[in-house]
C-alpha cells in the first residue's frame, strides 16, 4: 500500500466511524476525560495541516485562522487553545463545516504526498497513526457518552465481549530479554531505544481475566476489604462508591452492562474490560498474584494471545534508556506525559487494523476505565 493510499484509508475510517451518527451527536461531551466526535474529526485534520502543511506546502493557506485554538488539543509551543471540558460547547463550527474542513486539508495533503520527500513522508505516517489513535478514543469516548442516555442507543457492532478459555500458567525463564522496537516501520518515540532488560523467572496466565472471575472478587467482598487495594485506590472507590466494572448494572437482580450495540446481560463467560489499574491491582491481589511489568509482557507476548483488552501492567510509565525528547511540538507527543501514569501493553477491539505491535506503550491515569482495559495475571516463580 502507497503512503497516499494508506492516508486516505484512515482518513475514510474516521468518517464511517460517525456513519450512524445525528447531528446532535456530534458534541456530546460527558466528561473532560473524553471529546466529541466533531472535536475528533477535526483535530487529525489540525495535526496535518499544523504540521505538515504549513511547514512543507509553501502555497497551503490555512482555511480558518481561529481553528487552530478551537482544534489544538494539548501542543503548548502552538499557542493558546480551547479547554479541554469545553470542547462539547462548541456548537459552531458545524458538522458540515468540519467536514469541508477534511476535505479542504485532504486535497492538500493528497497534493504534498504526490510529491513528497523521506521526511515529509515519515510525518505522514506520524500523522496516520496519531489519527488510529483518535479512531479508538472516538469509539471509546462515544461509548462513555451515550451510556448516561437512557434509551442505550445502538450505534455500532464491535463484538465487544468475546468468550475466554480457561487459563493456563506459561513459565518464563529468567534472563537477558531484548525490549522496544527493533527493525523497520513505524514506531513512537516512546518505544525507544531498544535495549535489554533482565528478568526473574516467573510465570503469566495465557488468558485474560473473564468477567465471572472478578464477579467472584464482587461477591467475596473486594471492593469492601482495604486490604487488597493500594491507599489512593481503596480512597478512590470509596469517594466514588465504585462496586463494579465501568458499564455494569443490576437490573431484575441480573448484571446488564452498556455496550456500543446496547445494553446486554455480562455474559460472565467473556473477557473482563473497563477496569481501573487500582481495581486491576487489588483484584489481582485477591487471587494472590500479581499484575506483570510491561517488561514481563513483552518478553513474553509471543506465547499468548493479545490484542482483545489493554492490559494493565505494574509498570509507571517512564522513559527507557537513553530515549530523548523530540525537539519542537512532537517533542510533546509523549515524553511530557511520563509522570503519574501506568503502562498498557497490547491493544483492544476498538484499535484500529495495523494499529498494534507488541512494543506499543499506551498509557494512562491509574483511576481511568473508559477503554477497554482487562486484567492479565502474572506470579513470581519458586527460585
Amino acid at each position: 500500500m502507497t503512503t497516499l493510499e494508506h492516508y486516505d484509508q484512515v482518513r475514510q475510517k474516521s468518517l464511517q466511524l460517525c456513519q450512524n451518527l445525528i447531528t446532535e451527536d456530534y458534541s456530546l461531551q460527558a466528561s473532560e476525560e473524553v471529546s466529541p466526535p466533531k472535536w475528533h474529526l477535526a483535530h487529525t485534520t489540525w495535526f496535518f495541516e499544523q504540521f505538515i502543511l504549513i511547514n512543507y506546502d509553501p502555497d497551503y493557506v490555512v482555511l480558518h485562522p481561529q481553528f487552530n485554538f478551537l482544534f489544538n488539543s494539548y501542543y503548548n509551543t502552538h499557542g493558546s487553545r480551547t479547554a479541554r471540558n469545553q470542547r462539547g460547547l462548541m456548537t459552531r463550527p458545524s458538522v458540515d463545516e468540519v467536514r469541508a474542513y477534511r476535505a479542504y486539508v485532504d486535497q492538500a495533503m493528497r497534493n504534498l504526498i504526490k510529491k513528497s520527500n523521506d521526511e515529509v513522508e515519515q510525518l505522514v505516517i506520524l500523522g496516520c497513526n496519531h489519527e488510529q489513535q483518535h479512531q479508538e478514543l472516538l469509539i471509546t469516548d462515544l461509548k462513555y457518552s451515550m451510556w448516561f442516555n437512557p434509551l442505550d442507543i445502538k450505534l455500532m457492532d464491535l463484538n465487544e465481549f468475546k468468550p475466554t478459555s480457561t487459563s493456563s500458567w506459561i513459565e518464563i525463564e529468567e534472563g537477558l530479554y531484548d525490549i522496544g522496537f527493533r527493525g523497520d516501520g513505524f514506531c513512537f518515540d516512546n518505544e525507544l531505544p531498544a535495549h535489554k532488560v533482565y528478568l526473574h523467572r516467573f510465570q503469566i496466565a495465557s488468558e485474560l481475566v473473564s468477567c465471572e472471575e472478578y464477579l467472584e472478587f464482587m461477591e467475596s467482598g473486594g471492593y469492601e476489604n482495604p486490604i487488597y487495594w493500594h491507599d489512593e485506590g481503596w480512597a478512590w472507590a470509596k469517594e466514588l462508591e465504585i462496586k463494579a466494572p465501568l458499564y455494569w448494572e443490576k437490573r431484575d437482580g441480573v448484571w446488564t452492562h452498556y455496550t456500543l450495540n446496547g445494553r446486554k446481560l455480562v455474559n460472565m463467560q467473556s473477557t473482563l474490560a473497563h477496569i481501573s489499574f487500582y481495581e486491576a491491582a487489588a483484584f489481582a491481589q485477591w487471587k494472590g498474584c500479581r499484575l506483570p511489568t510491561e517488561f514481563e509482557w513483552e518478553a513474553s507476548s509471543r506465547k499468548f494471545d493479545w490484542g482483545e483488552r489493554w492490559e494493565w501492567t505494574n509498570s509507571a510509565y517512564l522513559p527507557y534508556p537513553g530515549f530523548e525528547i523530540a525537539p519542537g511540538a512532537l517533542g510533546e507527543y509523549n515524553g511530557k506525559f511520563m509522570i503519574n501514569q501506568m503502562v498498557l501493553r497490547g491493544a483492544s477491539v476498538a484499535t484500529s487494523a495495523g494499529h498494534s505491535r507488541a512494543t506499543y506503550r499506551n498509557f494512562f491515569h491509574p483511576k481511568y476505565r473508559w477503554q477497554f482495559t482487562g486484567i492479565r495475571l502474572a506470579k513470581t516463580s519458586s527460585l
